[in-house]
């Protein structure tokens, strides 16, 4: 009797569900085949028949993490101010790094050796880049912000990206009025840097 097929979307939803869950629990170094299959309450055979093996699993958490990030910067409504947009845009980029580190650290950080993106895994960022790059170009465009739009927004997601893995390493300070107070200064100071002066 042939083998039940496991390959199912529900299967793989809940195993990306259960590699996130132990992600934040145990770290880059806790996700292994066996861990996840425990975790995700099927077996090790059913993983590698679904992702292939483990460095598989990690790409599809980079995919997952991408895919919410865009999601949650493309749900910012537009407003007549693009400058006030463009904080928006920070703050949300920094909240989602805060809420979601261990998936963020797969996307940003790298922390699997087995796991290196390729132009395929590289080109499904492109859509935050475009994102991003977009909501500065309309700065630019309205003669709010000077300057080359993919050299500023660069600059400004390294930023973001840099305090917001500070931040949640407990390196930005030890009370919420210091750690807001750098944000606003990191972020001003760098959005001051690109004004266009009257």
């Amino acid at each position: 009797m042939p083998r039940t097929k496991q390959r199912t979307p529900e299967l793989r939803g809940r195993v990306l569900a259960a590699a996130v869950e132990l992600l934040a629990d145990e770290g880059a170094v806790g996700l292994t085949a066996r861990t996840l299959a425990a975790r995700a309450d099927t077996s090790p055979p059913a993983l590698y028949e679904l992702f292939g093996d483990k460095s598989g699993v990690v790409r599809e958490l980079y995919f997952e993490g991408f895919r919410r990030l865009f999601g949650e910067l493309t749900a910012l409504a537009e407003t007549a101010d693009p400058v006030a947009d463009l904080w928006s845009l920070a703050t949300s980029y920094r909240r989602f790094i805060r809420t979601n580190r261990e998936l963020a650290e797969v996307m940003l950080s790298r922390p699997f050796t087995d796991f290196s993106p390729g132009p395929e895994e590289l080109a499904a960022t492109n859509s935050v880049r475009v994102l991003i790059v977009g909501r500065v170009r309309r700065c630019i465009d309205v003669g709010r912000l000077r300057g080359d739009e993919v050299d500023v927004a660069h600059v400004l997601v390294a930023l973001i990206q840099g305090m917001a893995f500070a931040e949640a390493a407990g390196r930005l300070g030890t009370s919420t009025d210091s750690i807001e107070r750098r944000w606003r200064l990191a972020i001003g100071t760098t959005i001051n840097g690109f004004t266009v002066r009257p």
